[in-house]
């Protein structure tokens, strides 16, 4: 897979993409990642990438000059380009499955007050929202979204059925987990653990994990049977 970021604060990715699963994955050739700073885009002397809103108002707003050229030099016939800021969509597992199955990502990060509203309308696929607060630009949301989307690319967990058992990857937190020793401190692993009894192991586990869904996230269980 490919993932294009393009952002104003390209440094704030040096470090985060450079370690872990993300970097593995890299080195592998499974993702080709790439910075790239919405200022090169620009052509006057200051490499302006903001003005003032029409109408008035508070803060700036990113041009659409910059970012119209950026997109249109990076884009290929099949590039989803998706904006990132807190208008869009809110980002979950099952949206990182359908990324994870495209061949080129181009993520764009929002930065001031936002976009000139016919960058929305005229470049983007998609705009999506990691979740309902404010931070000082797109760079952290870009970051969790390459995290996220590269450990679903096949090979690069090593085991792939361990991205398909995690947290959200059935719409509920994950069950409870031990490893040895079986008991610590006058704690101790739940004996059907240790029963060998797989049938009955799998059936505790989805117990498990529905009522600790409905224990701290029940919006997960919210149309569900």
């Amino acid at each position: 897979m490919k993932i294009d970021v393009l952002t104003l604060f390209p440094g704030m990715f040096a470090g985060p993409l450079d370690e872990s699963i993300v970097k593995r994955a890299r080195t592998a050739g499974k993702l080709d990642l790439q910075i790239h700073n919405l200022r090169d885009f620009t052509h006057d002397r200051h490499r302006t990438v903001d003005d003032r809103p029409f109408g008035g108002g508070p803060g700036m707003l990113l041009k659409p000059e910059p970012l119209f050229e950026a997109v249109e030099q990076l884009k290929t016939a099949s590039t989803r380009v998706i904006l990132l800021g807190p208008a869009g969509r809110k980002f979950t597992q099952s949206i990182a499955r359908e990324l994870a199955q495209q061949e080129h990502l181009l993520l764009v990060c929002g930065s001031y007050e936002g976009y000139d509203e016919r960058v929305r309308t005229a470049l983007a696929h998609d705009e999506l929202s990691i979740g309902d607060y404010v931070l000082t630009n797109g760079a952290l949301p870009a970051m969790i979204i390459v995290d996220c989307v590269t450990r679903l690319l096949p090979g690069v967990l090593g085991d792939d059925e361990s991205a398909a058992d995690e947290s959200f990857s059935h719409g509920l937190l994950e069950y409870p987990q031990y490893t040895r020793p079986a008991e610590f401190r006058g704690l101790k692993v739940p004996d059907i653990l240790l029963s060998g009894n797989h049938a009955e192991i799998e059936k505790w586990r989805r117990e498990q994990a529905v009522q600790r869904t409905r224990e701290r996230r029940p919006d997960l269980l919210d149309g569900r049977k």
